[in-house]
């Protein structure tokens, strides 16, 4: 990570031990030995860019009223925060409300050249920035969609973006056998763009092992992963091996599992922040550092407070299976995740 964040309180990469691990995806077996490098941290802006969002403990860190003015400023208060301490890299959405809006006016006016942006396409935002909307966002992989969004979000964010996500991919989506529209995702990963994917329910690992074998003119269309791993949704995990061991870069969202495990984590991740002298959240973040495979873990953080307390991850060594013994079934946890209210 540019800035001086990377690794606070953390060895670095050289003194690190050597990891060896282990993993099993789609019939192959693999075991690989690496240094364990340090993972960037990055913003996430779902809770920052819309007033309404499902992440728990979000309700006191917003602000009293949140008209788009009063949005706006909070959201530029968070990256503020960031940039201070040395995260460098932010991951909006075409869906986030108007997060590509607030984060492309934060760069003008702060003239950073040193922020990796990240932004996801295929879902569109709906909710008219009510609160009470019956539907927030609406999913469509289609080269229309894709086309339209990739022009709004080139027009807020320009050249900062260098990787754009198919938001949200599931192993049903048409995206797979629409020709046209691979066609059009091809055109902008030659135009320089780097290109990835986000996955959401409780088979991410077929989703991809799906799409980490498309290619286009004989190139292979993605080259970064944004998944949900946390203690309790454990499943994806040999997936994200596997996406490593191949050259993908890993991405990891959701690690506090929508504030579950702010506002009532486990007892051993009670008893490793006591332990710690930290909250919960950074004993659930510092469970992702941990993992081998993981390169960019995103803190969805909805106050600056939020985020300093996240970063403090930086500061506690896991083991990548401390945690084990915290994980749900898959379907169990999507389940709960779905009846999650956005507030």
């Amino acid at each position: 990570m540019a800035g001086g964040g990377r690794g606070l309180g953390r060895k670095s990469c050289l003194q690190r031990p050597a990891v060896v691990w282990r993993w099993s995806f789609g019939g192959v077996v693999g075991v690989a030995v690496t240094v364990a490098g340090v993972p960037e941290f990055a913003l996430g802006l779902a809770a920052l860019g819309r007033p309404a969002y499902i992440n728990l403990g979000r309700e006191d860190a917003l602000p009293g009223r949140r008209d788009v003015e009063a949005m706006r400023a909070h959201c530029h208060a968070v990256l503020d925060a960031a940039y201070a301490a040395g995260v460098r890299r932010v991951d909006a959405a075409r869906s986030y409300g108007r997060a590509e809006e607030f984060l492309g006016q934060w760069l003008a006016a702060r003239g950073h050249q040193d922020v990796q942006v990240s932004s996801k396409w295929g879902y569109a935002y709906v909710a008219d920035w009510r609160r009470d909307a019956d539907t927030h966002e609406v999913k469509e992989h289609s080269v229309e969609r894709f086309t339209r969004q990739w022009r709004e979000t080139e027009e807020l964010l320009g050249a900062h973006v260098g990787l754009y996500n198919v938001h949200s991919l599931t192993v049903d989506s048409p995206l797979f056998g629409d020709p046209d529209l691979l066609l059009a995702l091809g055109g902008l990963r030659d135009s320089g763009v780097r290109l990835g994917f986000s996955t959401s329910g409780p088979r991410q690992d077929e989703t991809i092992r799906r799409a980490w074998e498309l290619t286009v003119e004989g190139r292979r269309l993605f080259d970064s992963v944004q998944s949900t791993w946390n203690v309790l949704e454990t499943s994806v995990g040999p997936a994200l091996a596997f996406v490593k061991e191949s050259g993908g870069e890993v991405f990891v969202k959701e690690g506090l599992a929508n504030g579950r495990l702010a506002v009532d984590p486990p007892p051993r991740v009670r008893e490793l922040a006591e332990k710690h002298d930290v909250g919960p959240d950074a004993i659930a973040l510092a469970a992702v550092r941990a993992q081998p495979w993981a390169d960019v873990v995103l803190s969805g953080a909805a106050s600056p407070d939020q985020l300093h307390a996240n970063l403090k991850a930086r500061d506690v060594d896991l083991q990548p299976d401390d945690l084990d013994a915290c994980a749900e079934p898959p379907e169990r946890y999507w389940a709960t995740r779905a009846s999650l209210a956005w507030e």
